[in-house]
């Protein structure tokens, strides 16, 4: 069954389904559509929660041999994984197919996957027993179009009116992405009157436009170590929450990863950025960083994004902004600096 996201709630209200795979390559719609589902998961008495990154290691057998063991306190579990793209490979595929097809109400199965699904994935049999066993969402971009409006829609959420141009200048600030933008938003709904202008929105992201995860991720595509950590630092000093500078570093590797596919099948490089939506102001920044990461390399770092995108959502090991620190360093090729995680 394949859910649209705007139709997901409705969804959940009449009752859950024993699998979900939520795909797209919009971290902050598919987050939200995971926490729905957890959410309403937990209302129908789903306690429990174990939660897998499936990285270069991953067991999948003892993935399997776990999934029906409950605790001593919950009678329902949820077996969550995060996959950094929709490539679990030959023993992934056979173990999620067997899941889905072994029915057990006690637990629920769900999958978020941080990319889109390719023609490929969406043809591959453990995707199709996943649908035929539960629900698909995928999750798609928000074109530039149409950014505008959806800031609008998500700022009455918040309590506010944004007004066309201030709309305009945040979608304008915010470059396609949502994360940011609701970060905006949300410091706005705090901080100004219900009627927001053009001048107020221009003079908010003003404020935190000098060390933003933005000069950090140019700062790191940029290769420039100095600059970087000097940014991260203050990042953390001004309260920058871990999850948001995660997720940026992360969106640039996915789309470093999209543009050396595109080239590899042919595509002419100005044709790739304007279907990937690259700013114009940022090709050349953009092009250069794509000659200095390989494919085995681009390869390690997205695994490591995945890894990072888990710590700092809540998943056990390491502090979430040592974490950080090391998704930096290895994207700079250098060690990680002391005090910045």
């Amino acid at each position: 069954m394949k859910i649209p996201p705007k139709q997901l709630k409705k969804h959940l209200r009449e009752g859950l389904l024993p699998v979900y795979l939520v795909a797209g390559d919009e971290p902050l719609l598919v987050g939200e559509a995971l926490d729905e589902i957890r959410e309403s998961a937990r209302r129908a008495g789903f306690e429990d929660r174990e939660l897998h990154v499936v990285d270069r290691g991953f067991r999948w057998d003892e993935l399997e041999g776990g999934a029906d063991n409950l605790s001593l306190f919950a009678t329902r579990k949820i077996i969550e994984l995060r996959l950094a793209s929709p490539r679990p490979g030959d023993a992934g595929a056979r173990t999620l197919a067997r899941l889905a097809e072994r029915e057990d109400r006690d637990r629920l199965l769900l999958i978020g996957v941080g990319a889109r699904l390719d023609a490929a994935a969406a043809k591959s049999a453990w995707v199709k027993a996943l649908d035929e066993a539960g629900a698909l969402v995928e999750v798609w971009p928000v074109d530039r179009a149409e950014l505008p409006a959806f800031l609008r829609a998500r700022a009455a959420a918040y309590g506010l009116a944004l007004e066309n141009a201030a709309a305009d200048a945040l979608a304008e600030r915010v470059e396609g992405n949502l994360l940011a933008g609701d970060q905006e938003l949300r410091k706005l709904a705090l901080t100004a009157s219900r009627e927001v202008d053009e001048a107020t929105v221009l003079d908010s992201v003003a404020s935190s436009a000098r060390f933003d995860v933005f000069l950090l991720t140019d700062a790191v595509l940029g290769g420039e170590p100095a600059r970087a950590f000097r940014v991260l630092a203050a990042l953390r000093e001004e309260g920058v929450q871990p999850v948001l500078v995660s997720w940026a570093l992360a969106r640039e590797l996915s789309l470093l990863a999209k543009l050396k596919f595109a080239l590899a099948g042919g595509e002419k490089i100005e044709t790739a950025f304007a279907r990937n939506g690259v700013w114009p102001r940022r090709r050349t920044l953009v092009g250069r960083a794509l000659k200095r990461y390989e494919w085995p390399r681009l390869k390690g770092l997205l695994t490591q994004a995945a890894e990072t995108d888990a710590i700092v959502k809540g998943a056990p090991g390491e502090r979430p902004w040592d974490a950080v620190s090391r998704l930096v360093a290895a994207m700079l090729d250098r060690p990680a600096r002391p005090g910045v995680g």
